[in-house]
């Protein structure tokens, strides 16, 4: 697997070192000293943390793993504010969040998408998303290298932020009360997509000023996540482009 490191000290090391940690594997049951300071070193980071059988530990590496395995990321991520802060003047902030998209398919062909409707980031949570791996940065034909992306240990507390700077916040789901084309995405938005077993959180639904549904004409009821977001995306274009 790509980017991957274990043994205690080094996983320690590397974070300490400010690498981009997407993920710690602790074997179940293990515990000392050491590995408890690594666990409250990952929480401080906001990095995400498993606990899960050796059996899936030595199928990550053939290495003396200590019960710990970690992967780097393959990008670097963006703070928030560093996203708000950098949409050009002139420009109306378009971002993506990521609530329980888990796939590295999908995950990567919405990164593209966004990155052709010149979105200005993406946002996914510290836990429950797709690992940004090699695999999911070729899915994005290289979008993840060129989009900013944040990662938060707090979807609400980002949505929250999002808000106290003026962004709507309009949620992708077929029980929207509103239509894609009714909708304002020539606003300062940021766009939510659930995962396509749950759909987006109760609690993320809470803070969202919008439900936006696509219309459907077939016997299939809704759109790979994928495909509906790059079709909201793209209406966000045309409704931009026609206000120009």
């Amino acid at each position: 697997m790509d980017n991957i490191i274990f043994g205690i000290r080094p996983v320690i090391e590397a974070v300490n070192a400010g690498k981009q940690i997407e993920r710690v594997w602790f074997r179940k049951g293990a515990d000392g000293q050491l590995l408890g300071e690594l666990r409250e070193l990952c929480k401080k980071k906001g990095i995400g943390t498993q606990e899960v059988p050796v059996e899936k530990l030595n199928r990550l590496t053939r290495g003396n793993h200590q019960g710990v395995v970690a992967r780097i990321s393959a990008i670097g991520y963006a703070e928030l504010h560093d996203i708000i802060d950098s949409v050009p003047a002139g420009e109306t902030p378009l971002l993506v969040l990521f609530d329980g998209v888990t796939d590295v398919r999908n995950f990567g062909a919405i990164a593209r998408s966004a990155h052709c409707a010149g979105a200005h980031g993406l946002i996914v949570p510290a836990k429950n998303s797709a690992p940004v791996t090699a695999d999911a940065v070729r899915a994005s034909a290289g979008a993840l290298t060129r989009i900013p992306v944040c990662r938060v240990g707090s979807i609400r507390n980002a949505l929250k932020t999002l808000i106290n700077n003026g962004y709507g916040i309009a949620a992708a789901t077929e029980k929207g009360d509103t239509t894609l084309y009714e909708a304002d995405l020539a606003r300062p938005v940021c766009i939510v997509m659930g995962s396509e077993e749950a759909g987006i959180s109760k609690e993320v639904l809470k803070l969202c000023d919008a439900s936006l549904s696509i219309p459907m004409h077939g016997e299939i009821a809704s759109l790979n996540v994928s495909a509906a977001a790059a079709v909201i995306l793209f209406e966000a274009v045309r409704q931009r482009t026609a206000k120009q």
